[in-house]
């Protein structure tokens, strides 16, 4: 029996991301030591990449300035062990160029581009807003397909056209549609990286070369073996590691928003002192964060 084909060794993005919260003193400003306590975390639990300003990273609430700021802090920390993949996504297109630009300046390594929420464009306007930034930076650009925050999908027809793009050549799917995303696969070499921790697992069976995590401030180090395993056609391996991980998945997933959770199980395991997060999020009630606690002991992290 064919085993499964070697993913790339080393995508441009890295395997094993996650989309890293944004530590937050408790009046609200960015911390950027806690910056530096996450970004090491990550790094000695097995990641090889880290998504900053992504909807985990309150993208929505911070400032221009800020987070590029924060970009340029990952970089100086991560210090090439991890690549850093900077969300520069705007429902105002010009905006995101302009990002692109300053995440591109002070180092980082990929963009993440999603779909601009709000304006709910056509799948023309969306492939001219994605090319339009694609088109002024020198960056591998990875898509962020996630309907349930945007209101609008990638339509396949629109990933086809977008991967003949040199500079637009991965996926992170949060939509959720396997068969959509094995067409793409099949139709081009963009690489898909799992948006949803919850379908890590059949997304790398079908042919993702990673995932981007929030459940991986947590267990990126699962997440690693889920991965490795799978590379090597050991299914009991991943499964058995998918099931474990269920608890925590859904103490962080579906409890509430995930930057509330992920911050609130960074702070359970001493990384970072504040779960503090800014209006109009809320941080976890207590007994959220029972279900979090019982999450992490599930797994041995508490």
């Amino acid at each position: 029996m064919s085993q499964p084909s070697a993913a790339p060794a080393q995508p441009p993005f890295g395997r094993v991301l996650t989309a890293m919260v944004t530590p937050m003193l408790p009046g609200g400003e960015v911390d950027l030591d806690g910056v530096d306590a996450v970004v090491e975390h990550l790094v000695a639990t097995g990641h090889d990449g880290i998504v900053v300003n992504g909807t985990t990273g309150e993208s929505a609430t911070l400032s221009s300035d800020e987070s590029i700021a924060v970009v340029e802090r990952v970089v100086a920390t991560a210090a090439g062990r991890a690549k850093v993949v900077a969300g520069v996504g705007s429902n105002n297109t010009a905006h995101a160029v302009s990002m692109a630009g300053r995440a591109a300046a002070v180092g980082a390594d990929a963009l993440l581009l999603v779909s601009p929420y709000y304006n709910k464009p056509t799948q023309r306007g969306l492939l001219a807003h994605c090319r339009a930034v694609a088109d002024t930076t020198a960056l591998p650009v990875m898509l962020y397909d996630i309907p349930g925050r945007t209101g609008i999908p990638f339509a396949t027809e629109t990933l086809v056209a977008l991967a003949e793009h040199p500079r637009i050549v991965a996926v992170k799917d949060a939509k959720g549609d396997l068969m959509a995303a094995t067409e793409v696969m099949n139709r081009t070499d963009l690489l898909f990286y799992s948006g949803a921790d919850e379908l890590n697992l059949p997304y790398l069976a079908i042919g993702a070369v990673g995932v981007v995590s929030v459940v991986g401030h947590v267990a990126g180090r699962e997440y690693r073996e889920m991965l490795e395993a799978t590379d090597r056609g050991d299914l009991a391996a991943a499964r058995a590691i998918h099931r474990r991980l269920a608890p925590l998945v859904d103490a962080i997933m579906t409890t509430s928003q995930g930057a509330i959770t992920a911050k609130a199980a960074l702070v359970e395991l001493g990384v970072i002192d504040h779960a503090a997060v800014r209006l109009p999020l809320v941080e976890s009630e207590e007994a959220e964060l029972a279900r979090v606690r019982a999450g992490l002991a599930v797994v041995g992290l508490a």
